[in-house]
């Protein structure tokens, strides 16, 4: 899990298992490296340049020997924040440049969970907005579960995303609608037999429709204000519709 992790905020799998081995075996040798990491030697040198220049490994030498050690995990959290600084000061402008192009309908593909993660992360670019979805049983079988609920949900109360869910009236879905409230969430089920989504569709931001596939494992972002207020309206019907089958 921590190597994953560490992949996801810019490491690749190598350079996270070598780091990882780094910081619990303390100052090492290349040999000790390597065997922990699972890492060829000849590979781990190169491994170790590079986690060196990217400042998360230090060579020393010890008694004419070289040793190696791993920086300080803090500096990830100190690198992060850093990166966030300099985004935010670039925002403004960055928008300015999206704006500056021509109103025709965009189409962005998204492939494997990683990429799922990139089309759930774009509706928390619009916060104090409701988010409308229809949503996949499959997003409980065939995803991330565990980062649903410990990322993205957190985030998005913490902006203030409120979300309307239309959902398949499935076991899995019931434990999803039981924490509603706190979940700034009203969710409405209608009946799995006559209605199963495989792919779920987000709408958000007033122009942008997000679809997610999570079998085939891809997803997309079509952002088309046509498009968008097409598929609301269907939404607010089938919603209407199941106002009565919802009653308590």
């Amino acid at each position: 899990m921590l190597s994953q992790d560490l992949e996801r905020i810019g490491f690749n799998e190598k350079e996270a298992n070598l780091y990882l081995a780094a910081l619990e075996l303390g100052e090492s040798n290349i040999q000790q490296l390597a065997k922990k990491s699972g890492v060829k030697r000849t590979t781990a040198y190169d491994i170790i340049e590079s986690l060196k220049k990217k400042g998360f490994m230090i060579q020393l030498v010890r008694s004419k020997r070289m040793l190696f050690s791993a920086t300080d995990p803090r500096k990830l959290e100190n690198d992060i924040e850093e990166q966030r600084h300099v985004v935010k000061r670039a925002m403004p402008e960055l928008l300015a440049i999206a704006n500056a192009l021509d109103s025709k309908p965009k189409v962005s593909f998204f492939e494997g969970h990683d990429g799922i993660r990139e089309v759930y992360k774009d509706t928390l670019n619009y916060p104090d907005q409701e988010l409308l979805a229809w949503v996949a049983e499959e997003a409980m079988t065939h995803f991330d579960v565990d980062w649903l609920d410990d990322v993205y949900l957190p985030k998005r109360i913490e902006k203030k995303i409120w979300v309307r869910a239309i959902a398949p009236d499935a076991e899995i879905i019931k434990q999803y609608k039981e924490v509603d409230e706190k979940s700034l969430r009203k969710t409405r089920l209608t009946d799995l037999n006559s209605f199963g989504l495989d792919v779920e569709i987000n709408l958000y931001g007033k122009n942008r429709v997000a679809l997610m596939s999570f079998e085939e494992n891809f997803g997309m972002v079509i952002e088309s204000r046509k498009i968008f207020e097409t598929l609301k309206n269907i939404f607010e019907m089938n919603w209407k519709a199941l106002a009565g089958r919802n009653k308590k």
